[in-house]
């Protein structure tokens, strides 16, 4: 494992040494340690636990969303203060396998798409759902 060790006399200089030591078993106590080079801030290295999971961006529109949801729950017969957002899990919401495959039947035939199975196979939550339908309109339409 090689240690870095740093130091600066001015926010404009940064020197290090690095040194070949034996890896330990693991890590731990570790913490952060702010840079600047040129006056020029960067984030702060950080070796704590990840406590949230990184997200990707939905690439459906939030009108594709929202009639999913809408189809989700009609197909669920889920109460209306059952909230249902792109995020929602179909398996949270109570939906088994048959149920998964109704709610595809359902999509398919709100949005005039044909769904493969290796496809729906894939999809596990709302968002799935509206990011497939707006792949498969779009190939449809070109």
């Amino acid at each position: 494992m090689a240690s870095v060790t740093g130091s600066s006399m001015s926010m404009t200089s940064l020197s290090g040494s690095f040194k070949q030591t034996q890896a330990p078993s693991r890590i731990c106590c570790l913490n952060s340690m702010p840079l600047s080079i040129k006056a020029k801030g960067f984030p702060s290295l950080n070796m704590r636990p990840v406590l949230h999971r990184f997200q990707i961006s939905c690439a459906a529109k939030p009108e594709t969303v929202n009639k999913v949801c809408e189809i989700v729950r009609k197909q669920l017969a889920l109460p209306a203060e059952t909230a249902v957002t792109g995020e929602s899990k179909f398996a949270t919401l109570g939906a088994d396998s048959l149920d998964t495959v109704e709610i595809v039947m359902g999509l398919e035939e709100a949005f005039d798409i044909s769904v493969k199975e290796d496809s729906a196979q894939t999809i596990a939550t709302v968002q799935d759902a509206a990011d497939l339908i707006e792949d498969l309109v779009m190939e449809k339409d070109a």
